[in-house]
């Protein structure tokens, strides 16, 4: 499978990117590698991992524990003083072996200890294969508000092995299945032709769709590095999903949704807000939704709720001048940045989610 050239870097497919990141260690001979893993990783991907990995410098694993709640500065904070206590230098290498929690928060920690160290991620949920490989964000959460603190930077490569699948639930295969059904309605209806079949990973052409979702991903970002104008495409879905994930994280009373689960909410609530203010077709629109309810199910969202998500959206990241910006669609393909929607519609789009 073809490598993808992002910005200033590489994304490897499958056996060719261990042959890549060994040549890699052979030329540039970091004099510490270090290991970003959760229990789940080290258990399921590391064996296999180190069995591939060329290197003769000290390796350091460090062990984090799994899930969204300890991606937070704290958990920053443990693993600066980790690297310290362990001798890490500004030529150590730090290989971020996991989903997106440990990408995301392996490549912050990593690029602002001692302004910065080189790092490598490997992505071993279909979320992150598809989410976290291109565009450099790196970040953690401030309490319940998803990356609100981080930073821009781009790893030495990226290595996509999508046998690390078998080591993931059916639950987050399907949370990974959101980001690319958005690839699909924002930028290339194939993808979404293809998403619509998808029952299992048996029935569908895993690898080309993981090649063709950050291929897609890659290019958008190349284009706007920094999110100001075409990038906010991959935004779809993520405005009203990121405050009801938010929401359920910090409810005693909810179960945690994961990413893609709040993320199918936000694609079924913002196409319904899309056919209101932009016409979106409704057929295309009720398509969408039985897809994607058929996927995830139903999560009961009750009026009560409604407050305190929207009140979670006036921390989203793409707000400007106290204004909620959605990214809408016109129709499959057709992406429409920075609308402004009334509180009331936000409302009725939920109840379209519950009817």
């Amino acid at each position: 499978m073809q490598p993808i050239l992002s910005d200033g870097y590489s994304i490897y497919f499958n056996s060719d990117s261990y042959i890549k990141m060994n040549e890699y260690l052979l030329e540039h001979k970091p004099t510490k590698l270090f290991i970003l893993v959760d229990q789940n990783t080290h258990e399921l991907c590391y064996p296999k991992f180190i069995q591939l990995l060329e290197i003769t410098a000290t390796i350091e694993v460090i062990e984090i524990e799994a899930g969204e709640k300890h991606k937070n500065i704290e958990t920053c904070i443990s693993l600066w003083n980790i690297l310290t206590e362990l001798g890490a230098d500004r030529k150590s290498l730090m290989i971020n072996l996991g989903g997106g929690v440990i990408t995301d928060m392996g490549g912050f920690v990593a690029s602002t200890f001692k302004r910065g160290i080189k790092f490598i991620n490997i992505p071993t949920t279909l979320l992150s294969m598809v989410d976290a490989s291109a565009g450099g964000k790196t970040g953690v959460d401030l309490g319940v508000l998803k990356n609100q603190i981080g930073l821009f930077s781009n790893p030495e490569m990226v290595l996509i092995d999508s046998k690390y699948l078998t080591t993931i639930s059916e639950r987050e295969i399907r949370s990974g299945m959101a980001e690319i059904i958005k690839y699909g309605l924002t930028y290339d209806v194939k993808v979404w032709d293809e998403s619509k079949v998808f029952n299992s990973l048996e029935n569908i052409d895993i690898d080309s769709l993981i090649h063709r979702s950050i291929s897609i991903k890659n290019e958008v970002v190349i284009k706007d590095p920094k999110e100001n104008g075409v990038r906010k495409i991959l935004n779809f879905g993520h405005t009203l999903g990121h405050a009801i994930e938010s929401y359920h994280l910090e409810s005693k009373d909810k179960e945690n949704l994961t990413h893609g689960e709040a993320i199918a909410i936000g694609m079924i609530t913002e196409t319904y807000i899309s056919s209101k203010l932009y016409n979106f077709p409704k057929e295309i629109l009720e398509e969408i939704k039985g897809k994607i309810v058929s996927l995830f199910g139903k999560v009961q969202i009750e009026q009560t709720d409604y407050a305190p998500i929207i009140d979670l959206l006036k921390h989203d990241k793409k707000n400007t001048n106290g204004n909620v910006n959605f990214v809408l669609l016109s129709n499959l393909e057709k992406v429409k940045f920075d609308c402004q929607v009334s509180e009331d519609l936000i409302i009725e789009s939920l109840d379209y989610y519950q009817s």
